[in-house]
């Protein structure tokens, strides 16, 4: 009964709402991702940031600055993973937190010999679990150079492996893919990319990929929208798995 409902008030959202003509060409303008995409893509991308935009609450913390500008831009770069995929893949969650900087969030946790350490690191962005996206602001723009770092697509990756518990590099796969493909293409590739870092090989992908197949799958989401061609020609399999689950191929007549 729920879906039901849900699948009326998005219709009726659709029906009764839009995003500004002025503010959605200036916005969307900035990414290269949605100039690869068509007509109906680019509308498609469009309605899924009107849905966004209302199923999802977008707030500042601390002295963080919001504005129309921000919101869409965060929607945009959101949805880009969900175009084929729909906005259920986001279910579960509602808040966005914009912090004014990157943050240490001072948490706790048990480490591998029981005992409790507090985690002091520094984030530009993180994903909880059935819980909020939080975003560092300098990074949310610096998201619009396409350069390949993404903190949105970034943290909005990790909240599409999370659909299947904690975040592992291994989202839920789609009929008609085989998990055991996937699970070869990814650890090789993974292992690869660790032993490349491990000698200080030059990568034009984020070292920090190496952290975790968590982050590996989250880097490489980046690359995928952002630098497509780049992440082909280093690891072509990866690029095909991905093709598959975002069911995208930026790359579409385009390989060389």
């Amino acid at each position: 009964m729920f879906g039901v409902f849900r699948a009326w008030r998005r219709r009726r959202i659709l029906r009764t709402h839009t995003i500004d003509e002025a503010l959605w060409r200036r916005v969307s303008s900035r990414f290269a991702f949605v100039d690869r995409l068509d007509g109906q893509e680019r509308s498609r991308l469009r309605e899924l940031c009107l849905l966004f935009l209302h199923e999802k609450q977008i707030s500042a913390a601390g002295d963080a600055v919001l504005n129309d500008e921000i919101r869409l831009g965060i929607a945009i770069q959101a949805c880009i993973l969900i175009l084929n995929l729909g906005m259920d893949s986001y279910r579960d969650w509602v808040e966005i937190i914009v912090y004014p900087d990157e943050f240490m969030p001072r948490q706790e946790y048990r480490n591998e010999h029981g005992l409790v350490e507090t985690d002091g690191h520094v984030y530009a962005g993180q994903a909880w679990l059935r819980g909020p996206v939080i975003l560092a602001a300098p990074r949310i723009e610096m998201a619009w150079m396409s350069d390949g770092a993404n903190v949105v697509i970034h943290e909005f990756a990790h909240k599409l492996d999370m659909l299947t518990g904690d975040a592992n590099g291994f989202p839920p796969l789609h009929k008609g893919m085989d998990r055991r493909m996937w699970s070869q293409v990814f650890n090789e590739a993974y292992a690869d990319f660790c032993q490349r870092i491990s000698v200080d090989e030059p990568t034009d992908i984020d070292p920090y990929a190496s952290q975790s197949p968590a982050e590996f799958f989250a880097v490489l989401s980046e690359s995928f929208f952002e630098l497509p061609m780049m992440l082909w020609q280093s690891y072509p399999q990866v690029y095909e798995q991905f093709v598959l689950f975002f069911r995208q191929d930026p790359l579409a007549g385009n390989r060389t």
